[in-house]
């Protein structure tokens, strides 16, 4: 069966397995290079939402991270953007197909090309590209996503600054092994890793992912640790569970 996007008649959305479910909206996961994956509803979970008005999703994808800050926070109207045509064409519809279709706007720009002297956001949210050492996928759309290539961790952070409101955040997942490259880039453009969660893909095993929220505050370093499944046993932790039980349909 096929479904075609609304007002985007050259792309289409084949419906038969290619929707990810959760409690409160569904998001089709066909068009964009990267599919729903568990660093962005780790990211999506875990980002703090309060009292934050604009939100500005880096890099959105299928619109996966902007649906669950709508969702979280009830005030906070959102712009995604998307380079990718495809990808940006699917957030669109599943933006549209949402509760909070009014709240979130999808823009197809390259983010270095965003500049707004008026509008200054209080989160700025991204999954960003990684791998940078790793070997280049021969997908073109899956390169862009997946590589440090036309969105470095430092093009990121350094323009994010830019666009930050006076009390706004950053909040971004990166592999374990970026460490001393974020923490090197959040020194130089003066700002303070405010919270830090180190993520294992369960008990047991060596960190793969790390949570961060950077801001301008001074205040100390926040660092916990979040372990995803059970070593002996493959079930979900109480933290995770915890984490996520807003989202998923089986929590």
């Amino acid at each position: 069966m096929v479904c075609y996007i609304h007002n985007y008649p050259n792309f289409y959305i084949k419906m038969k397995n290619k929707f990810f479910r959760f409690k409160q909206f569904c998001v089709s996961n066909n068009l964009a290079a990267m599919k729903v994956g568990t660093d962005g509803v780790l990211l999506g979970a875990w980002c703090d939402v309060a009292g934050k008005k604009n939100v500005l999703d880096v890099g959105t994808g299928t619109g996966l991270i902007a649906l669950m800050v709508a969702q979280r926070s009830q005030p906070a109207t959102i712009d995604a953007i998307e380079i990718d045509e495809a990808a940006y064409y699917e957030a669109c519809y599943n933006i549209e197909n949402s509760p909070w279709s009014e709240r979130i706007s999808v823009v197809h720009i390259d983010f270095s090309d965003l500049y707004d002297k008026e509008k200054k956001y209080d989160l700025i949210v991204s999954n960003p590209p990684y791998f940078t050492n790793g070997i280049l996928p021969t997908d073109g759309k899956r390169k862009i996503a997946r590589h440090c290539e036309t969105l470095t961790f430092d093009k990121l952070i350094t323009h994010s600054v830019t666009l930050l409101s006076e009390n706004g955040i950053i909040c971004l997942i990166t592999p374990a092994d970026a460490e001393n490259e974020i923490t090197s880039i959040v020194v130089r453009n003066g700002l303070n890793i405010e919270k830090k969660t180190v993520v294992y893909p369960k008990t047991g095993s060596v960190p793969k992912r790390i949570l961060w929220q950077i801001g301008r505050s001074q205040c100390y370093c926040i660092v916990d640790e979040l372990f995803i499944e059970h070593e002996t046993h493959h079930e979900y932790t109480s933290q995770y569970v915890e984490l996520t039980k807003d989202f998923y349909l089986n929590m």
